[in-house]
C-alpha cells in the first residue's frame, strides 16, 4: 500500500532523508520509528504530499505522492503531530466544516459524521465546544477529522505524544479497530512499549536511512547475534539455588545464567519449544520449579541493538 524507493530530501547541505526503502504492506499498522533528527516526520511529510522529495520514488495506493499528489489525498488520511482546531465551534460545526472541505455530498454528509463520530465515540459529545475537551478527546476529534473521506491509508505523526496512561490505551484500542476496517495505518511513535503491543510490521531509521525493516520477529532474528529467549525459572527451595544454577550453566545452549532474588535468569539459545530440556535437567536433580516465563525480544530491545543513538 505504501512503497518507498531510494527517497531522498536534502536541506542546503544537509542530508535529512538518504536513499529510503520499504515497503508496507496493505491493512497493516506499521511502526516508522527512530531516535530524533532521524528523519521520520521530513519522510512523513512527503508522504503526506506537503514536502518535494528531491529524488526517488514514494506511491500511496499506487499513486505517486509528487506527480499525482490528488490523487494520494483521496486515498490518504494525515494526521500531524501537531494540530490546530477551531476552539469556538462544536465537535459537530467542525466536522462538518472538514466534511464540506472534502466535498462530501449534503445527503450522506451527516451519515459520515455521525459514523466517524461513532467510531471515535465523539457522539454523545457533539454539542460541546473543542475549546472545552482535554487533549484526549481532540485527539480523538483530529482523527475523527482525518478519517471523513474515508482514506485506505492513515498516516499518524506522534498520535500519542502528551496523552494521559487512560487516553493512550483508548487510542490503542482505535487503532486496532481500524486494522480491522482493513485500513493500512502508518505510525510513527517514541512510546515503543505501546507499539510492540499493535504493530504488525516496522522500519527503524536512524540519521535518514534505513537500518532494518520487517516484522518483529524477523527483524529480532537479523539483528541478534543468535535468536535466543529470554527465561526466568523460578526455584521453591532458595537453599537449593545455586545448585540449580549449577545445572543449568552445564545445559547445552544456556549463557549468561545468573540468580535474581527466587529465580534464575538467562538466555536460551534454542526455539521456544526446546526450553523443555531446561527444566528436564531440574527435574531430574529433584530440584522443584514453581514458575517458568519467557520472552523474546520487545521492541525496544531491537531498537537498542540496531541504532547507535547518533542524529545528523
Amino acid at each position: 500500500m505504501i512503497l518507498l524507493k531510494d527517497l531522498t530530501k536534502i536541506f542546503g547541505s544537509f542530508l535529512a532523508v538518504d536513499h529510503l526503502s520499504f515497503e508496507v504492506p496493505a491493512g497493516e499498522i506499521f511502526g516508522f520509528i527512530g531516535p530524533n533528527g532521524a528523519g521520520k516526520t521530513t519522510t512523513i511529510k512527503m508522504l503526506a504530499t506537503l514536502l518535494q522529495p528531491d529524488s526517488g520514488v514514494a506511491r500511496i495506493d499506487g499513486h505517486c505522492v509528487y506527480t499525482d499528489p490528488e490523487k494520494v489525498r483521496q486515498v490518504m488520511g494525515y494526521m500531524p503531530d501537531y494540530f490546530g482546531t477551531y476552539d469556538n465551534v462544536t465537535i459537530h460545526e467542525f466536522l462538518d466544516f472538514f466534511a464540506r472541505a472534502y466535498r462530501i455530498p449534503a445527503k450522506t454528509r451527516q451519515s459520515t459524521i455521525d459514523g466517524c463520530m461513532e467510531l471515535t465515540d465523539l457522539k454523545k459529545l457533539q454539542t460541546k465546544l473543542v475549546s472545552s475537551l482535554s487533549k484526549g478527546m481532540k485527539q480523538r476529534l483530529c482523527l475523527a477529522k482525518t478519517l471523513l473521506h474515508n482514506p485506505k491509508v492513515l498516516i499518524l505523526d506522534e498520535p500519542a505524544a502528551g496523552l494521559d496512561p487512560r487516553a493512550r490505551i483508548e487510542f490503542r484500542s482505535l487503532l486496532k479497530e481500524l486494522r480491522n476496517m482493513k485500513k493500512t495505518v502508518f505510525i510513527s511513535s517514541h512510546i515503543l512499549t505501546e507499539l510492540s503491543d499493535i504493530v504488525d510490521s516496522v522500519a527503524i531509521v536512524e540519521k535518514g536511512r534505513l537500518v532494518v525493516s520487517g516484522d518483529l520477529q524477523t527483524i529480532s532474528r537479523l539483528s541478534s547475534t543468535q535468536n535466543h529467549i529470554d527465561l526466568r525459572i523460578r526455584i521453591h527451595d532458595k537453599e537449593q539455588i545455586e545448585s540449580a544454577l549449577g545445572i543449568v550453566q552445564q545445559t547445552e545452549n544456556v549463557v549468561n545464567a545468573r540468580v535474581e532474588n527466587d529465580s534464575i535468569l538467562m538466555e536460551y539459545n534454542e526455539e521456544i519449544d526446546k526450553m523443555y530440556l531446561v527444566l528436564k535437567q531440574l527435574v531430574n536433580a529433584d530440584i522443584p520449579v514453581t514458575e517458568v516465563t519467557s520472552s523474546q525480544s520487545n521492541l525496544e530491545d531491537i531498537f537498542m541493538r540496531v541504532t547507535q543513538g547518533e542524529v545528523s
